[in-house]
């Protein structure tokens, strides 16, 4: 049994590795879509607008409709889906171009709700995500957080509780996609980049990537003893509450007497 979990480790550290070849090739994959990134709005984004000279929407905050369009007086249903920041506030000046004089319109998106990133594994949900901070102790689990289209790697682990059986030196990249021949990943080693402050490989990511957090072999194996030992834990639940009982009982009387 010892052998055989040692041999297991073995491998699972064996076909962790990553060349720099492989790093390349997840790279160039999408090098076109990391140089020049820019958020597209999506259903059901939240966007505001700044503009001073324009009362009827200055200071107007709207999440996207279904039918990609934000509703908006004076100018009435705009619709803004699939496009940046930029293209949204010049699309706004134009349309009021006929009510007023050089219009100056800005956009900005606060909430970022139609992409995602997901995480497995290790990662609990602090931060800005999820259930106020809490420690993710030692289970494993699967969550998904907002793209923002300016994640990376560190950006996420830097926000997210990360147990202490994390198996910081062997995170894993996963680029999804539909399609066999476009999806990637890497192992990135995050324990190097925080000590030696190396951040080449602190990937920016994509929506829909998966970031997962393996356990340490030690953590892997107590894991598992921890999935056998829940199994037993009604049953020995079930031995341990009339005995409980009888104690209580003890005391009572002994108490009274």
């Amino acid at each position: 049994m010892a052998m055989t979990l040692l041999i297991a480790m073995a491998h699972l550290v064996a076909g962790c590795q990553t060349s720099h070849r492989d790093m390349v090739s997840f790279l160039k994959a999408h090098e076109h879509e990391v140089s020049a990134i820019e958020y597209r709005v999506g259903i059901p984004d939240v966007v505001q607008i700044s503009a001073p000279r324009v009362l009827e929407i200055d200071q107007v905050s709207q999440s996207i409709r279904p039918d990609g369009k934000i509703a908006l007086r004076l100018l009435g249903p705009v619709k803004v889906v699939g496009m940046t920041e930029k293209e949204i506030a010049a699309k706004l000046s134009r349309l009021l171009e006929p009510y007023y004089e050089d219009p100056k319109v800005q956009v900005r998106v606060t909430g970022y709700f139609s992409k995602k990133i997901y995480l497995s594994g290790l990662v609990g949900s602090g931060g800005g995500y999820g259930n106020g901070g809490q420690s993710v102790g030692t289970t494993e689990q699967w969550r998904s957080i907002p793209y923002t289209g300016r994640d990376t790697v560190l950006d996420i682990l830097a926000k997210t509780n990360l147990s202490f059986l994390a198996w910081e030196s062997q995170i894993k990249v996963i680029r999804s996609s539909p399609y066999e021949e476009e999806r990637r990943e890497i192992h990135i080693d995050v324990a190097h980049m925080i000590r030696t402050g190396d951040t080449s490989r602190n990937v920016l990511l994509q929506p829909n990537d998966i970031l997962v957090v393996p356990p340490t072999p030690l953590g892997w194996l107590g894991l598992r003893v921890q999935e056998v030992m829940f199994t037993f834990n009604p049953l020995l639940a079930g031995y341990q509450y009339p005995a409980s009982v009888k104690d209580a009982n003890d005391v009572y009387n002994g108490t009274n007497n």
